[in-house]
């Protein structure tokens, strides 16, 4: 292990899912004596597991990782939240003389951390649930009206397929009486005086649709129907399948929908690896189009792996 503290230089890995960011940093924070801030909006959740692909709890017990295994299904947590208590900790893991590493997809929380965000209200269960039943009776396209005319600068960064963003903006609108456009015009920076190096994890097409193909039938052999239907027989019944965002995420709602008698389990698998792989596509096009990223190839094995590990640890230590 290597003392490489610069006291405001940290280390971001970003990429698709699947491109093995969770390995690069664990390896990197072994040789640089760092913390992990995990930007993942599914593993904070204790519930979530196997689909979430959580670190092992041998990984997690060897390297501390923060925002893993810390809120139960249903607590409000914003991409604001994040940024707000990631950079008190990250400050906190600085000053106690520490390295801190940010690795994850989840691009709200990798945006608002890095470059800002603005203040919003915290989320009110009762109006989410209200909203979610109106998505459900009206039809997101109906919601999506309805944002265009009160908040057509933010509709304008979405479509009605954004159905969490979408239902979120018309929250806060209903919430605050100003618009998520109005809202962000204050902006907070939260690693004001951190110098972050980005390293994003890029690799062919075919090759990344195959690790997400593989990775699927991982899950499915760890156990990942037991694990759906486990929170398909606890929160069904009170509506909260449909209504808690956590639980509509690609690996969970397909096999929802099998567990309703509303497909079969092979084309909910099917369903679960085209939906993964249209997510990676979408995180490469925020990334690209939103972040300021410095690209490098993913590795394929321990070799690549080692070698890479060693390139960020020099880029700590040279910034």
């Amino acid at each position: 292990m290597h003392d490489v503290n610069r006291q405001n230089t940290i280390l971001a890995i970003l990429g698709p899912t699947a491109s093995g960011k969770s390995a690069l940093a664990f390896n990197i924070a072994k040789e640089i004596n760092a913390e992990i801030i995990s930007a993942d909006s599914r593993q904070i959740y204790r519930e979530l597991n196997i689909g979430s692909a959580k670190p092992s709890p041998e990984t997690l017990r060897e390297i501390k990782h923060h925002f893993i295994n810390e809120l139960s299904i249903g607590d409000p947590f914003t991409a604001g939240d994040f940024a707000r208590q990631a950079s008190k900790r990250i400050h906190s893991i600085l000053q106690s003389g520490k390295n801190a590493i940010i690795a994850g997809g989840s691009t709200l929380y990798l945006e608002a951390l890095l470059y800002g965000f603005a203040d919003l209200p915290p989320s009110d269960t009762e109006k989410r649930k209200q909203l979610a039943i109106e998505l459900e009776t009206l039809g997101s396209r109906h919601l999506f009206e309805r944002l265009r005319k009160l908040d057509p600068q933010q509709a304008a960064t979405l479509d009605h397929t954004k159905t969490h963003r979408m239902v979120r903006s018309l929250e806060i609108i209903e919430l605050s009486g100003l618009t998520v456009s109005e809202m962000q015009k204050k902006h907070i920076q939260p690693l004001a005086g951190i110098n972050v190096i980005t390293c994003g994890l890029s690799l062919p097409r075919p090759l990344l649709y195959e690790r997400i193909n593989q990775r699927t039938d991982q899950m499915l052999a760890s156990g990942l129907l037991q694990e759906a239907k486990s929170l398909f027989t606890k929160y069904s019944p009170c509506g909260d399948v449909i209504t808690t965002n956590a639980l509509q995420t690609v690996g969970y709602q397909e096999l929802f929908a099998y567990l309703d008698g509303k497909t079969d389990f092979m084309r909910a698998i099917t369903l679960i690896k085209q939906h993964t792989r249209n997510y990676a596509k979408r995180q490469l096009t925020f990334f690209k189009n939103r972040l300021n990223v410095n690209w490098v190839e993913a590795p394929d094995n321990e070799h690549e792996l080692s070698v890479l590990t060693a390139s960020c640890c020099r880029m700590i230590t040279e910034n």
